[in-house]
């Protein structure tokens, strides 16, 4: 069993292998998180873990431009998640490699990652400035049938993003040709749906690619039977731009 430990940064999204994750990075246990990657030498990978909140805040509560000044802030690594950090997350994250780290004068961060590799969530450990945690990286197995899957869900993809383009009474617009790759193609189509965290964790930590293309092929369709007979969408404009996850 391979395990790492890693700085943590928990979201209320779900970061998939492949995709690219823009963050405004301006809490202090998160600014001290981007301090310490920055000390890791340019021609090294400075890596940090994404996991989705189960139970939590993103930004703890009372912390600045937040709307109650007031009340007394949390502070600490942990502000947020309760007494457990472990119990307040998803179980099942994606390790995110930073590209871009760029302090800006207020000392904020503009950060740009890209996720990578899927791990478990075995501890958290909040002793720290910011939290880290124990995880255990995770294979990408293939499965059954992958290959026939993802080109079901390609096709399956192309009618939902044209119902939705319909729906608004729009032309569909591509700027690139959709990727073949089973596991690709099943992240891609995971990330690009309107679909709630919960959903997108189940297809994050689905046991192998054939799997996760499987549920996604099911739901597509009754997705795009939805939108069918629908009068009007959500403010979403997956039709016009290119994916990204925040």
């Amino acid at each position: 069993m391979t395990t790492v430990r890693l700085p943590l940064f928990p979201l209320n999204s779900v970061l998939f292998p492949g995709l690219v994750l823009p963050l405004n990075v301006f809490e202090e246990r998160y600014r001290a998180m981007m301090r310490d990657l920055l000390k890791t030498p340019e021609d090294e990978t400075r890596r940090f873990a994404v996991v989705a909140i189960r139970d939590g805040h993103e930004v703890a509560p009372s912390a600045s431009g937040l709307p109650d000044r007031t009340a007394r802030p949390e502070r600490g690594p942990a502000a947020g998640f309760g007494d457990d950090p472990l119990k307040a997350f998803h179980g099942v994250g994606c390790v995110a490699d930073a590209a871009t780290i760029r302090e800006r004068a207020d000392g904020t961060f503009e950060v740009l990652a890209t996720g990578t590799t899927r791990v478990k969530l075995l501890s958290v450990d909040a002793s720290g400035p910011f939290l880290t945690a124990e995880l255990q990286e995770l294979p990408e197995d293939p499965g059954d049938e992958a290959g026939a899957l993802a080109q079901g869900v390609l096709r399956a993809f192309r009618q939902y993003q044209k119902r939705l383009a319909g729906a608004r009474e729009r032309s569909l617009t591509t700027g690139a040709d959709l990727p073949d790759e089973p596991s690709v193609v099943s992240y891609l189509v995971a990330a690009a749906m309107m679909l709630d965290t919960p959903t997108k964790q189940r297809f994050l930590q689905a046991p192998d690619t054939a799997s996760r293309l499987r549920d996604e092929l099911k739901l597509l369709r009754a997705e795009t039977a939805i939108i069918r007979n629908l009068p009007s969408l959500p403010a979403s404009d997956l039709t016009r731009a290119p994916t990204s996850l925040n």
